[in-house]
């Protein structure tokens, strides 16, 4: 399940229709590099002390992260995982035990809309090479049958996880560019002492840093409609994630139906009924993880999830409507 430039950062891309003094009109210190089958970027408003150094650093942590969490390099953790955690438990580092733990809890929550154990799925559709077929009616059920995180045994005492399914295949797809983001931004924070910056994951995961210079409000990003025809609206990020899920540009035809590439994990088949998910949340990891579960229920669902929630806000634009609808946390929530 990948990304793909659904956000534009008026700081980075300046769009038309930006508030006056708006971040597009900083100086800002752009430093970008491939890394997860996209560009990333780290912004940093000019002047800045230690900038460049802090922005390399950042994306030197994504490549490690990359390195950890990619099921297309043998020799990374998560590879040799799926590769031997069968029937026996492997212990992991203590960032990965934590996301798989943070991710089991938005499974949880989500009642399965978002499930990162869903590798078996991604490979009987294909996904994974970027081509798409429709599988056979039996290999499906063998894949759903090898998917959810329901399959993966987490044992918090010796930090190691267990499969009990044998071709069970955790995929980080749909978290870890917003992982990698929050976590380079923390580094950053950190580490450098860097109080405002955006950072991006092929415009379509964002992890804002503070607030730009005398910008209060925030980091304006404006959020494109997926069919690339103007914008959704304008989010303002400070200390904020946003993530997007769409099916814009990855997806396959057959027979005459388009079949898009971000796969329900409760159904086995792709996703149905929305067109794009947006969502502003405390970190870009929960930020990715929500708008794919929320791509895959729908509004409503969205609904249900935001309102006994703090801090999430979402931009939900359904198949069968013109506009987007606008979900936030109750103000008593936030």
């Amino acid at each position: 399940m990948h990304r793909r430039d659904f956000f534009r950062s008026p700081a980075v891309l300046e769009p038309p229709g930006l508030p006056p003094h708006s971040p597009g009109d900083l100086s800002l210190i752009r430093v970008s590099r491939r890394a997860m089958a996209t560009t990333f970027e780290v912004a940093v408003p000019f002047g800045t002390p230690d900038a460049l150094a802090a922005a390399e650093d950042a994306l030197d942590l994504i490549d490690e992260i990359e390195d950890q969490l990619t099921v297309y390099r043998d020799s990374s953790e998560v590879a040799r995982l799926n590769a031997t955690a069968f029937g026996r438990s492997v212990p992991v580092a203590g960032n990965l035990f934590d996301l798989l733990t943070q991710c089991a809890e938005w499974t949880r929550d989500t009642a399965g809309g978002f499930d990162i154990a869903v590798g078996a799925l991604i490979a009987s559709w294909a996904m994974h090479k970027r081509e798409g077929r429709i599988p056979p009616p039996g290999d499906l059920a063998t894949a759903r049958a090898n998917s959810g995180t329901r399959h993966v045994m987490l044992d918090a005492r010796t930090r190691s996880v267990k499969y009990a399914r044998p071709h069970l295949a955790l995929n980080f797809g749909s978290v870890g560019k917003g992982y990698a983001l929050d976590r380079a931004a923390e580094m950053m924070r950190t580490r450098w002492g860097i109080g405002s910056a955006l950072l991006h994951g092929g415009g379509s995961s964002v992890r804002a840093v503070g607030t730009p210079p005398g910008q209060p409000r925030g980091w304006p990003v404006a959020v494109k409609h997926p069919s690339g025809d103007g914008l959704l609206g304008t989010i303002y990020l400070q200390d904020q994630g946003l993530g997007t899920s769409a099916a814009t540009f990855q997806f396959f035809e057959f027979a005459g139906r388009r079949y898009g590439h971000v796969l329900d994990p409760r159904t086995g088949g792709p996703a149905t009924g929305t067109e794009s998910a947006s969502v502003v949340a405390p970190t870009a990891a929960q930020a990715d993880a929500l708008s794919t579960a929320f791509f895959v229920q729908g509004a409503d669902a969205a609904t249900e999830y935001i309102q006994p929630r703090q801090g999430l806000a979402a931009l939900i634009l359904r198949t069968d409507r013109p506009a987007a609808d606008i979900l936030t946390s109750p103000p008593g929530n936030r």
